[in-house]
C-alpha cells in the first residue's frame, strides 16, 4: 500500500492532506485577492467570473434564507468554493482530495457547527435561541442536542467516505482497464465532486438558515 508523505513538526503531524487543504486555500485567496484588487464597472474576465460564481452562490443562499442572506453568504461561499476545489483536486496526479481525510472533513464539519450557534445566538440573543431548544416542549430537550451532535458526525463522515469511496472505484477501474476508459471516470469523478460539494454546502446552509429563524418559525 502506498504510504502518504508526512512529517512531524514538534508534536503535530503533518500529513499531505494538511498540505493539500492549505494549498487550496492559499490558491482561493490569491485568486479572490487578484479579483477584488481593481475592481471595473466593465470587468475583465476574471472579474466577470468571479462574479458570475458569487451571485450563484447569493441566489442559493437567498432561496433558503431572503431575510438573511447577507449575513452567512461570506461563509457558505467560501465553504462552496473550497469543497469544490478540493473535491476536484484529485483528478491532479499524485494528489488525492483532502475531503477524503476524516480529520479534513471533520474540521469542516465543527466550523458549520460552531457557525450554526454562533449566528443563532447573534441574531436572536442568547436566551431566545437557546429558548428555541426546549419547544414545542421540554420534554425534547436531550433529542435536540442529540440530533446537533448527529448531524455534524453525519456532515463529515458522508462527505469522507463519499469521496474516499469515489477516488478507491476510480483507482480500480483504471488498474482493471488501463487508460482504456479514462473520460467516463474522469466525468464521474468530476460530477460526484461537484454533487457532494453541493451537499455538503446546502446542508450547512439549512442548518444555519434553521438557527437564524427557528425563533420566527416557533412563535
Amino acid at each position: 500500500m502506498e504510504q502518504e508523505f508526512s512529517f512531524n513538526l514538534g508534536p503535530v503531524v503533518i500529513g499531505l492532506s494538511l498540505l493539500t487543504t492549505w494549498g487550496i486555500m492559499l490558491v482561493i485567496a490569491a485568486i479572490a485577492w487578484a479579483s477584488t484588487r481593481h475592481l471595473q464597472l466593465l470587468p475583465n474576465s476574471l472579474q466577470s467570473v468571479v462574479e458570475s460564481i458569487v451571485e450563484a452562490i447569493d441566489g442559493a443562499i437567498l432561496s433558503v434564507a431572503p431575510d438573511h442572506g447577507r449575513q452567512i453568504l461570506p461563509l457558505i461561499a467560501t465553504l462552496w468554493l473550497f469543497l469544490i476545489v478540493a473535491n476536484l483536486v484529485g483528478l491532479i496526479p499524485g494528489l488525492h482530495s483532502p475531503t477524503r481525510d476524516l480529520s479534513i472533513t471533520s474540521a469542516l464539519a465543527v466550523i458549520v457547527f460552531f457557525s450554526v450557534h454562533w449566528f443563532g445566538i447573534k441574531t436572536q440573543g442568547f436566551k431566545k435561541y437557546l429558548h428555541h431548544y426546549l419547544l414545542p416542549s421540554p420534554i425534547l430537550l436531550p433529542f435536540h442536542i442529540i440530533s446537533e451532535f448527529t448531524r455534524t458526525l453525519a456532515l463529515a463522515v458522508r462527505l469522507f467516505g463519499n469521496m474516499m469511496s469515489l477516488e478507491i472505484a476510480a483507482m480500480l477501474v483504471l488498474l482493471v482497464a488501463g487508460f482504456l476508459a479514462p473520460i467516463p471516470i474522469l466525468m464521474l469523478h468530476i460530477i460526484e465532486a461537484l454533487v457532494q460539494a453541493y451537499i455538503f454546502g446546502m446542508l450547512a446552509l439549512i442548518y444555519l438558515a434553521g438557527a437564524i429563524q427557528s425563533q420566527q418559525l416557533n412563535s
